[in-house]
C-alpha cells in the first residue's frame, strides 16, 4: 500500500509536534511517524516528570526559609499520583486523536527510510515531497564489568517509579545528575553522586559547579569527583558499585539499592536507512544540517538527533525553522543567548558563553560576580539566609554581554533577561537604562553590570 504526502514527521517529540502542528495549520498533508509515545522523552520520561517531583521539595525549602511559615511535609505518594497525571500514565491515545482530528496520518511503528522522500513503516510505504526527521536520543550507559548483575536504571526508571529506594548511586555529575540526586535527596533517600570530573556541570564556567557542590551536599548527597565506576557486583539485594580515582587508586566502594546512571545521550540514527536519503553523519552519529536546519534535498533534521544543543526548547525552535523552510518562509537559526537551566534547588541557569570559550575565540573580555544577599533586597524578602549569586562576561570591545550565569530562586526565569540581551547584543547603555522592579532578582543585572571594568 502507497500513499504520497506533502510532510513526513519521523519522531513526535516536542520538536515533531511543533513541526506538524505548523504545516499542518498552513494546510499541508501531514504524516507522522512515532514508535513509542506522542510528546517523546521529554513529556513522558524527563522534562515534564522530573520537574513535577521536583518541585514539592523546592516549595517545602520555600516554606522552611520564609520567615514565620512552617509544617510543610512531602508525600510521595501525592506526589507519584499528579506526576502519573502529568505524564498522561504513558498513555498517547488523546495526542493521536487529536493529530487524525487535524487531518494528520497518525501511524505507530518506527519508521524506516528507504530512499529519498521514501518511508518503510510496518507494512506499508510512504513516500513525501518533505521529509522531518526528528527521532531524538537514546541514553548513553558506559561499560561496566558486572553491569548485568546490578540494578540499572535510566532517567526512565528513575521518573516512572512508584516507590523510592532508600539508598541511590548515580553515575554523573552532569545537568541529569545535578537534578536527580536534588530530588531525591530531599525526599530522604541516601544518594551518592560518582562524577569522572573536577567539577559539576563541567559544561559551565567552573564557580558554577562549586556552587552546585556546596548545594548538593548541604541536601545531604556524598559527592565522588574525580571518581569513576571501576566494575559492579550483586551482594543480595544491594547492588555495589567499586569506585576507581582519576589516578587509577581505589576508591572504595558503595552499596545502593539502584544504580542511576546520568552519563549522556547519543542521536538516535542507527538503522533508521538514513545512508538512503543522502543523510550525512558525523563523528557522534548526529544527523549535520545546515542553518535552515536541512540535512538533505527536501529534508530536515530538528532536535536531539541533530547534536546541537540537545534540549527541549531548542527541539521546539528548530521544528519552527524547518517547518518554516518547507513554507516557503526560510530563515537562519541561530543559537547564541539559549538558555540551559539546571532545576536544582536553588535552581541553575547560564546563557551565551563560558569564559573558556571567550577565551578559545580570543575575546577581550570583562567578568563580574555578585553575591545577591549583598547587593539587592529581594533574596532577603524571599528567603531567610538567602542564596544566590549572579555572573556575567562582557566582550570589553563591543560593549555588548556574551555570557551569564545564575543560581537562585527561579534562576530559571530571570535568566531570560540576559538570554535576550545576548542575542539581541543590547548595548551596555541600553542595558544599564533599564529600570528594574523593586525588589526583584532582576535588580541584580543593574548591580552585575557596574562592577564590570570596562
Amino acid at each position: 500500500m502507497k500513499d504520497h504526502f506533502d510532510v513526513a514527521v519521523l519522531g513526535m517529540g516536542p520538536g515533531g509536534e511543533v513541526a506538524a502542528d505548523r504545516l499542518l495549520k498552513a494546510g499541508k498533508k501531514v504524516v507522522i511517524f512515532e514508535r513509542e509515545l506522542i510528546g517523546g522523552e521529554c513529556a513522558y520520561w524527563a522534562c515534564i516528570p522530573s520537574k513535577t517531583v521536583l518541585r514539592p521539595p523546592e516549595a517545602r525549602m520555600e516554606v522552611e526559609k520564609a520567615a514565620g511559615v512552617n509544617g510543610a511535609e512531602l508525600d510521595w505518594n501525592e506526589t507519584a499520583k499528579y506526576r502519573d497525571y502529568m505524564i498522561r500514565n504513558l498513555d498517547d491515545k488523546a495526542q493521536v486523536n487529536g493529530y487524525a482530528k487535524q487531518g494528520a496520518e497518525v501511524i505507530k511503528e518506527e519508521a524506516r527510510l528507504t530512499g529519498p522522500g521514501r518511508i518503510r513503516a510496518g507494512d506499508r510505504d510512504i513516500t513525501a515531497e518533505h521529509l522531518i526527521i526528528a527521532t531524538g536520543s537514546d541514553p548513553v550507559i558506559p561499560p561496566l564489568e558486572g553491569i548485568e548483575q546490578i540494578t540499572a536504571w535510566t532517567n526512565r526508571e528513575t521518573y516512572t517509579a512508584s516507590t523510592l529506594p532508600e539508598r541511590a548511586v548515580i553515575i554523573g555529575g552532569s545537568a541529569v545528575g545535578v537534578e536527580t540526586a536534588t530530588f531525591l535527596a530531599r525526599f530522604g533517600v541516601k544518594v551518592t553522586l560518582v562524577h569522572r570530573g573536577q567539577r559539576l556541570i563541567d559544561r559551565e564556567d567552573p564557580r558554577v559547579g562549586e556552587l552546585a557542590h556546596t548545594y548538593l551536599q548541604e541536601a545531604g548527597v556524598d559527592v565522588r569527583l574525580d571518581a569513576t565506576a571501576a566494575r559492579a557486583r550483586r551482594e543480595g539485594a544491594a547492588s555495589i558499585i567499586e569506585i576507581r580515582k582519576a589516578g587509577g587508586e581505589d576508591g572504595g566502594e558503595v552499596a545502593a539499592d539502584v544504580v542511576i546512571f546520568g552519563t549522556g545521550r547519543k542521536p538516535r540514527t542507527k538503522g533508521l536507512g538514513f545512508e538512503h536519503s543522502g543523510i550525512s553523519l558525523g563523528d557522534r552519529g548526529e544527523v549535520l544540517v545546515d542553518v535552515h536546519c536541512r540535512a538533505a534535498e527536501n529534508t530536515w533534521a530538528i532536535g536531539d538527533v541533530t547534536g546541537i544543543m540537545p534540549f527541549t526548547h531548542v527541539a521546539k525552535y528548530q521544528g519552527r525553522i524547518a517547518a518554516d523552510a518547507i513554507l516557503g518562509r526560510p530563515r537562519p537559526a541561530t543559537y547564541d543567548g539559549i538558555p540551559r537551566v539546571v532545576f536544582a534547588d536553588p535552581e541553575i541557569a547560564a546563557a551565551g558563553l563560558t569564559a573558556h570559550q571567550a577565551q578559545q575565540r580570543g575575546l577581550k573580555v570583562a567578568a563580574a560576580e555578585l553575591d545577591l544577599s549583598k547587593a539587592i533586597a529581594r533574596p532577603w524578602t524571599y528567603e531567610k539566609d538567602p542564596r544566590g549569586h549572579l555572573g556575567l562576561l562582557a566582550d570589553a570591545e563591543r560593549k555588548i554581554l556574551i555570557g551569564a550565569w545564575a543560581i537562585g530562586p527561579m534562576a530559571g526565569e530571570w535568566i531570560h533577561q540576559a538570554s535576550l540581551a545576548i542575542r539581541a547584543q543590547i548595548p551596555f547603555d541600553t542595558l544599564l537604562d533599564q529600570v528594574a522592579q523593586f525588589p526583584t532578582y532582576h535588580e541584580a543585572y543593574h548591580a552585575a553590570l557596574e562592577k564590570l571594568d570596562l
